[in-house]
């Protein structure tokens, strides 16, 4: 099986250690991140979305103008923006970097990230809302001829969307999410379903329960795994790494996190919240530490290790059925170098390859 490595952009600023950033999101420093990526051996990387984050689609055309091989991982936010726009948008970019455009369906976010951007539907509903917008872009990706659409969150006569994608017949979905309803919708949707870093035995849960909807459905999907990497040439250096990592976070940073927290409801994030809660050392199992959850939202746990140890951690996923794993390091820079020096030569001939 070919392991499909990707980093991440930081469109919100970078830092040495968890906190305000110390490195402006630039395009200078975005292009540096990218092409330390691309040397790495990374074949994509993920442009986040949220109230602190540059717009995704903007920052991939101007950083993806000066790289040459990696792909982007763009989001497509359902409820924001109409599908049909969105699909001109992908396969406009796709066309001008000759098919480095992937697309990650990014339903929610928290409830006040949500309203601050004026979107107050209730979270099944928002699942219900993406299911059809990803059929609505799937048919202005592929449908040859003019088409109609007549749903109940959208409604498109004589949908004819131009420029085609470059990649045929389109480029991929990457979806994620835990709760019920996006489970269903990743099922039947998706091409690559994605989880938040977590031990095997829950891993291995969702991808048997995601295997069996998707047959259910009469498709096969793809999985993906988010997670953070420390890599370094020991694991004793890794480990002090790591603890130098979170040693500065803001007095009261963690009652804001808290009340973050209380008022979202993403299943994913209850998950990840109760990681960071389980174990008083914060080391989850062998290499997996959730200490990075006590000063970040979203994915908390990362892999802490030796190059070699690091690699056999994400072997064991692989082995799981894990088939893309989305890798970020602070600052992101230096720890895709670092992970590019350290554990790809363990992936040599079997990590996927830019074209």
């Amino acid at each position: 099986m070919t392991i499909d490595f990707g980093w991440f952009l930081p469109t919100m600023g970078d830092s040495e250690t968890i906190g305000p950033p110390t490195r402006e999101a630039t395009a200078d420093y975005l292009v540096d991140v990218a092409r330390a990526a691309e040397d790495a051996g990374f074949t994509f990387a993920l442009v986040p979305v949220g109230t602190t984050c540059q717009d995704a689609w903007l920052a991939s055309a101007v950083v993806a103008a000066r790289t040459e091989k990696l792909k982007f991982l763009v989001a497509m936010r359902p409820g924001f923006i109409a599908p049909t726009v969105a699909a001109k948008m992908s396969n406009t970019l796709d066309q001008l970097t000759a098919g480095r455009v992937l697309i990650n369906v990014v339903t929610g976010g928290f409830p006040a990230e949500l309203a601050a951007d004026g979107d107050f539907t209730e979270h099944d509903e928002r699942y219900a809302r993406t299911q059809e917008f990803m059929q609505v872009v799937r048919k202005a990706w592929t449908e040859a001829k003019r088409w109609d659409h007549e749903g109940k969150y959208y409604r498109v006569q004589g949908g004819n969307v131009f420029p085609r994608p470059y990649q045929q017949p389109c480029p991929p979905f990457y979806f994620g999410g835990a709760s019920e309803a996006a489970r269903n919708v990743g099922a039947k949707e998706t091409d690559v379903y994605l989880l938040w870093g977590e031990p095997l035995p829950m891993v291995r849960e969702r991808i048997a329960d995601m295997r069996t909807r998707a047959v259910a459905a009469g498709r096969s999907i793809r999985f993906g795994l988010r997670i953070h990497v420390l890599a370094r040439d020991t694991n004793e250096e890794a480990r002090e790494a790591a603890e130098a990592l979170i040693a500065n976070i803001p007095e009261g940073f963690q009652q804001m996190m808290d009340r973050h927290h209380a008022a979202g409801d993403s299943e994913g994030e209850k998950r990840q919240r109760e990681l960071v809660a389980a174990k008083e050392d914060l080391w989850l199992g062998p290499n997996l530490w959730s200490g990075i959850g006590k000063a970040r939202l979203g994915v908390g746990t990362a892999l802490v290790g030796s190059g070699e140890n690091v690699a056999r951690r994400l072997q064991e996923y692989a082995d799981e059925g894990i088939d893309t794993f989305i890798l970020s390091g602070y600052p992101h820079l230096e720890e895709a170098q670092r992970f590019g020096k350290y554990v790809m030569p363990h992936f040599a001939g079997k990590a996927a390859v830019a074209a």
